[in-house]
């Protein structure tokens, strides 16, 4: 079984993911295969998200904890990197880099109303 060091990079993290796949089978999924398991997992961190702000849910479906459901999701996003050979701390590095360069506005509502925070 892999392990993973105290504290990892995302590089590790990916490394970590690699392995995990190769020793459980998993290495010859596709992207595809990937990204709706990747779903998959989002819609059960949504309903565990759901649960933990009180908002109604079925009783007798499972519903697991959103930090367990969050490190699914982790371990997709990883899968799929991977799959990709992209490194994933560049790609943060690099995508900020372009983040930083753009402007963050209020919109406008879509129906051309003034929104609450607009009015005098």
């Amino acid at each position: 079984m892999p392990t993973l060091k105290d504290h990892p990079t995302l590089a590790e993290f990916q490394q970590y993911v690699a392995e995990l796949e190769r020793e459980r089978g998993f290495e010859d999924q596709t992207v595809m295969d990937k990204c709706l398991l990747l779903g998959e997992e989002i819609g059960e961190l949504f309903k565990a998200v759901r649960h933990c702000e009180g908002l109604k849910v079925d009783p007798d479906s499972s519903i697991g904890e959103v930090k367990h459901e969050l490190a699914d999701v982790f371990i997709y996003v990883c899968a799929i990197a991977n799959r990709y050979n992209i490194d994933l701390e560049q790609a943060f590095r690099d995508k900020e880099a372009l983040n930083h360069q753009r402007r963050w506005i209020s919109a406008e509502p879509a129906d051309g109303r003034s929104s609450a925070k607009d009015l005098p």
